[in-house]
């Protein structure tokens, strides 16, 4: 659940949609190569044309891989992933050769056979060896067989304000690496006064939730586990109790939260932006997205990972229309590396970026292992236009963290989970038990329905 340009509110809704689209396999096949052994395959994910520099890189794009590429034909088209239409494109045969994924869409979509099996297409794909095996991991089914390929990730960190940090007697240079770390310099923080806040953190509309899920993860539990094909809550744990036990001690023992709760995303950057609050669990996107928003400067902020040994994490990539043919399937293959898993065309790319608004040299999305990582991090480090030693501790730890992705119906659950988040941060005496309790047996209905 990644709020970003690419919002992963779009995924709202899609399992259900799914459900009603299992008949769409029956769409008709599309055709292979023309007479002049020429391929056109239909992608998504072309910019609105109110984003006129990201489309107008798309299209600049498009026309590079058709002159290197003649024998295949790019049939660009806007939008991602839209629930309001997947079902019915589904249905009619409308859906894209190669379409736009959330990490959360893959497992269902291969489940309900609405992927292509790719497999046997990617045993000669550049530089795939060297995409991180756990990102490719995702689009996998559980004899290993592939479904599509991952474009980009992100995991949970810790944002902090640098000042504040100085100004509390905190060196910014070494944020917290213990929940405890944390909360003492929440406290800190918040004793400065003027109505700054230490730490905040959401709880309406599904991002409570799925904060609590990076909490959860943070403490070394799960919120949900599959066992034989069944799904089954697992939070009311040692884990989840931590997790609540934490979040209410900062929130009234310490009273480093402050006492306006039922935040969301907008509330808290707005905060960050306006130099008044000290930290948040967000992803590395979150500061241009403040910095740009709020006039600041990047030199304003750090990142340092979550405690704990494991984040929550996610990202986005593409899978192929189970009714393409053989040709556009190593079209489109074709096509999804060179876009977007090509570190040869990686300083092309950044170069772009330089002189530009655009961030370079942010620790995510994080693609790569091997020697393709060694290859784009040293591009990044050449045109960086932004601190990256503010960033460090997070790129440091990322090898030691393990990235989980969000559960099933993940939407529904956080919804569920919402309410737990509202109850610890705006009640002292909340019982944790009976918050997990009733948000358990929630959930384990809303799991039922996993097939």
């Amino acid at each position: 659940m990644k709020f970003s340009s690419r919002s992963r509110l779009l995924g709202l809704g899609l399992t259900a949609a799914l459900a009603l689209a299992v008949s769409a396999c029956g769409s008709s096949p599309s055709p292979g190569a023309d007479a002049n052994g020429q391929v056109t395959i239909s992608v998504n994910g072309l910019p609105p044309a109110t984003q006129t520099v990201d489309r107008k890189n798309f299209e600049d794009d498009v026309k590079a891989f058709e002159a290197s590429h003649p024998k295949i034909k790019i049939d660009a088209r806007e939008g991602l992933m839209d629930p309001k239409t997947f079902t019915a494109k589904l249905a009619g045969g409308q859906l894209e050769d190669v379409y736009y994924v959330y990490f959360t869409d893959p497992a269902t979509l291969i489940q309900r056979r609405q992927a292509a099996d790719i497999s046997n297409y990617v045993k000669d794909v550049p530089y795939l060896k060297d995409v991180r095996s756990e990102l490719q991991d995702v689009f996998r089914d559980s004899s290993g067989k592939i479904y599509g390929l991952p474009t980009g990730n992100y995991s949970m960190g810790l944002v902090y304000n640098r000042a504040l940090f100085t100004k509390a007697g905190l060196d910014p240079d070494k944020p917290p690496a213990t929940w405890d770390e944390v909360r003492d310099a929440a406290k800190k923080i918040s004793s400065l006064g003027n109505g700054t806040v230490g730490y905040a953190d959401y709880s309406k509309n599904n991002q409570g939730g799925w904060h609590l899920t990076s909490w959860i993860y943070s403490m070394g539990g799960d919120v949900a586990t599959e066992n034989n094909g069944t799904w089954k809550a697992a939070f009311n744990s040692d884990a989840g109790r931590k997790s609540l036990q934490t979040l209410h001690d900062m929130r009234w023992t310490d009273q480093s939260m402050g006492t306006r709760q039922l935040l969301e995303i907008a509330d808290v950057q707005q905060m960050m932006g306006a130099g008044t609050l000290g930290m948040y669990m967000a992803g590395p996107d979150n500061i241009p997205t403040i910095v740009k928003q709020f006039e600041r400067e990047y030199d304003d902020y750090g990142l340092t990972a979550l405690p704990g040994t494991a984040t929550l994490g996610g990202g986005d990539g593409f899978m192929f229309n189970p009714k393409a043919s053989p040709e556009k399937i190593k079209a489109g293959i074709t096509w999804i590396q060179w876009k977007y898993l090509n570190p040869d065309r990686e300083e092309e790319r950044t170069q772009k970026s330089v002189g530009g608004s655009i961030p370079i040299g942010l620790p995510q999305p994080n693609l790569w292992s091997g020697e393709a990582a060694t290859k784009v991090e040293g591009i990044y480090k050449q045109y960086a236009n932004v601190p990256q030693q503010n960033f460090q501790s997070f790129v440091d730890r990322s090898t030691s963290v393990k990235v989980k992705v969000e559960p099933p119906n993940a939407q529904q659950i956080y919804t569920v989970l919402d309410g737990v988040m509202q109850s610890v941060l705006t009640k002292q005496d909340a019982d944790f038990g009976r918050l997990l309790g009733d948000a358990e047996s929630k959930v384990n209905t809303i799991l039922a329905t996993v097939k």
